[in-house]
């Protein structure tokens, strides 16, 4: 979750970079401080209800899931018997004497001291189970780096489609291929493929890319990093690698 320097980018092997020799690039920019951005983002994970530091169980729910009992899939001290289904998109929380609730995707609900959420499209959810403690580290960044902020267009796909990858929360999405941007790495150019990724509610998308570079588990985490494309003014696009999470 480390954020990466300027040194390692220029080694960067992006998962599906291209050498280009032609074609608009993304111009440096220098962008607002993201320091306090930052600070927020450590705050929220060393006390946040749904942060990643506070998960203890994360399953996919499959053809349903009993909460609770030491035998249960995801056993919870002091909570009775619960049972999660999925019917098509629909998501239910069961007591064992017989009430129900709808849980909503990206909505947390409360079951006893523990805070649950549900993801995931319609017959791949999964169910992520948070307890009050938080554990581990919070993430260190390093220094920012203003040249590594570019502003450009976003070229359009040449084909289109969609892949799974994993989302911020760990759970599989579907992300379809929105295109690519041109972003100069020292003396090179290398072109990052852009992916659409839904929110739960379904109503938005975000512009992420996956890349990997020379601090990957020297650092920051082995399998790879993500950072935003922001929409600017005119059709452009900012990138931030400073923000890459």
């Amino acid at each position: 979750m480390h954020q990466q320097s300027a040194g390692a980018l220029l080694g960067v092997a992006v998962w599906t970079v291209l050498s280009v020799t032609g074609g608009p690039g993304l111009a440096a920019q220098v962008s607002p401080d993201a320091a306090a951005e930052q600070a927020d983002y450590v705050a929220w994970l060393a006390t946040a209800p749904t942060s990643p530091l506070a998960a203890i169980a994360q399953q996919p729910i499959g053809a349903g899931l009993r909460l609770g009992p030491p035998d249960a899939d995801v056993p919870l001290d002091g909570i009775a018997e619960q049972r999660v289904t999925q019917r098509g998109g629909a998501v239910t929380l069961t007591t064992a004497a017989g009430g129900a609730r709808p849980v909503a995707r990206g909505v947390p609900i409360r079951l006893g001291e523990y805070t649950l959420t549900v993801d995931g499209p319609p017959g791949r959810a999964a169910i992520t189970v948070f307890g009050t403690r938080h554990r581990g580290k919070p993430p260190r960044h390093y220094d920012r780096r203003p040249g590594l902020v570019f502003v450009g267009p976003l070229i359009a796909p040449e084909t289109g489609g969609s892949t799974r990858v994993l989302g911020a929360d760990g759970i599989e999405v579907e992300a379809a291929e929105a295109g690519s941007v041109i972003v100069p790495i020292g003396r090179e150019r290398a072109r990052l493929r852009v992916r659409r990724l839904p929110t739960a509610g379904g109503e938005e998308s975000e512009l992420e890319i996956y890349f990997r570079d020379a601090t990957n588990g020297h650092g920051s985490y082995p399998a790879g990093r993500f950072v935003a494309l922001i929409p600017e003014t005119g059709g452009r696009y900012r990138l931030d690698f400073n923000r890459a999470r």
